[in-house]
């Protein structure tokens, strides 16, 4: 009896070559662990030393295949330098998931000059020095690829005052995705992003203390799902944009929110 193709295989990254910037990050982390799971070989890129040894030695005792890029994009040389690490040890490069930067909430009368360019600089320059790097390799190899950046509920909802600085990087961030999507379709490359809402990390873990009920209630009120996110839930989405299932889908930015952006 003839068998069904399965779907399964669409989602199957062994034998590509993945950069993950901002490893040792909440939304990183669980990008590097589901393409490795997923088969690819995985760079891992952080500033934080020791949590990325930890992460790329406990990746490779279960066998997948990881090396570990000590730095931030902070400039063109190391950007740069990035894109050459992951593409030595993949055999070049197909998935570039820039998921490095920062947040500062505080209204516009109180936020300094210096502090409104440090969030710029983290979340918009230097994802672009990684885009452009790396679109450089991707028109030389001519094999297609992949990039996924990261953007927030934030870039379309000013529901949070304090937001001027983060909300704007993250509003750049979309409109990157989709000039680079129109700019690089020519060469099979996909570029799309992800908006997550409020999601577990070192920067939100206040919010899912028992003492901040409050707090977290007037989060969870804009949020159909009725609860926050865990750093798994985005797993599958790296995935499915890092695979072939996603060759069609290119200059979207994907809302994982629980239904947030429906209010």
């Amino acid at each position: 009896m003839p068998q069904l193709d399965s779907p399964i295989e669409l989602f199957n990254l062994k034998g590509k070559s993945a950069l993950v910037v901002g490893a040792t990050g909440a939304l990183g982390e669980a990008a590097a662990r589901a393409l490795a799971g997923a088969g690819a070989r995985v760079t891992l890129a952080g500033g934080n030393a020791p949590a990325l040894s930890a992460l790329a030695e406990e990746l490779t005792e279960v066998g997948a295949e990881v090396s570990a890029f000590e730095g931030r994009p902070i400039d063109e040389a190391t950007a740069d330098q990035m894109i050459a690490a992951a593409a030595k040890h993949g055999d070049g490069l197909d998935i570039l998931i820039a998921a490095s930067g920062t947040s500062s909430i505080k209204p516009i009368v109180e936020m300094e000059p210096d502090t409104w360019d440090q969030v710029m600089d983290a979340n918009v320059r230097q994802t672009w020095l990684l885009c452009r790097s790396a679109s450089r390799l991707f028109i030389e190899q001519q094999r297609g690829g992949k990039v996924i950046l990261i953007s927030s509920v934030r870039a379309t909802f000013a529901t949070t005052a304090g937001t001027s600085a983060y909300g704007t990087s993250k509003a750049a961030i979309n409109m990157l995705t989709r000039s680079l999507a129109v700019e690089l379709g020519q060469h099979q490359v996909c570029v799309n992003a992800i908006a997550p809402t409020v999601f577990r990390s070192k920067l939100t873990a206040w919010l899912f203390e028992d003492d901040a009920t409050e707090a977290r209630a007037q989060v969870l009120n804009r949020i159909p799902l009725g609860r926050l996110g865990e750093p798994a839930d985005f797993a599958g989405v790296f995935l499915f944009l890092s695979s072939a299932a996603s060759n069609l889908v290119t200059g979207e930015v994907v809302n994982v929110d629980g239904g947030f952006s429906c209010n």
